[in-house]
């Protein structure tokens, strides 16, 4: 196991050596992805953060394929888009433009995220970077340090019932979200993932 101080040596050597660094950072829901990269960001002079999240799949499409209610497991994400966005900034010869999901509106905004060329760290982050199945196995080669939060899953059951009573639902209609979308996908995630080159217990 390592710690944030072990990555941020191992983020910060490659960075010298390299012109672009893409840091992929993975874990299953609830796993506090989005607390630890920004802690990591605010530590990196100039990082960027480009989360999967930008690439749910709208809600009218969803909703005609049946999948709203699965929302947040991998078929409901454009994940050949992420993998060309991350191919287009490996290269970094020009300013590029990344959607960001907005959790209030419950949609993605496009162009939300700048990255200009100086850009020296990208930390992409997700449920399913390193997901070992079509079609994100196709990410697994654009990054140059791979990360995966770890988290026991009754661990992950409590926070994924606390996230869903706070957004309002009775603790019934929380823990039937959890039970029947989110706590699949972290299974998911956590059996039929690649091993990352780093391994964090975050909780």
């Amino acid at each position: 196991m390592s710690d944030i101080h072990e990555l941020l040596d191992q983020v910060k050597g490659l960075a010298v050596s390299n012109e672009r660094v893409i840091v992929g950072i993975a874990g299953p829901p609830a796993s506090g992805k989005s607390t630890f990269v920004a802690q990591l960001a605010d530590q990196l002079d100039g990082a960027v953060v480009v989360p999967m999240d930008g690439f749910h799949l709208d809600n009218v499409i969803l909703e005609r394929r049946g999948l709203l209610p699965r929302k947040g497991s991998p078929e409901t994400f454009d994940a050949s888009a992420y993998a060309h966005l991350l191919q287009r900034i490996k290269r970094g010869d020009d300013t590029i433009y990344a959607p960001l999901f907005d959790r209030k509106a419950d949609l993605s905004r496009a162009s939300a995220i700048e990255i200009p060329p100086e850009t020296k760290v990208i930390l992409a982050e997700g449920n399913y970077l390193l997901l070992d199945q079509a079609p994100w196995q196709q990410l697994q080669p654009l990054f140059d340090l791979t990360v995966s939060l770890c988290v026991p899953e009754e661990i992950l059951q409590q926070r994924l019932l606390q996230r869903w009573l706070d957004h309002g639902l009775t603790e019934e209609a929380a823990l039937a979200r959890a039970e029947l979308n989110d706590l699949p996908n972290a299974r998911l995630v956590i059996n039929k993932s690649i091993h990352a080159d780093c391994l964090i217990n975050n909780y």
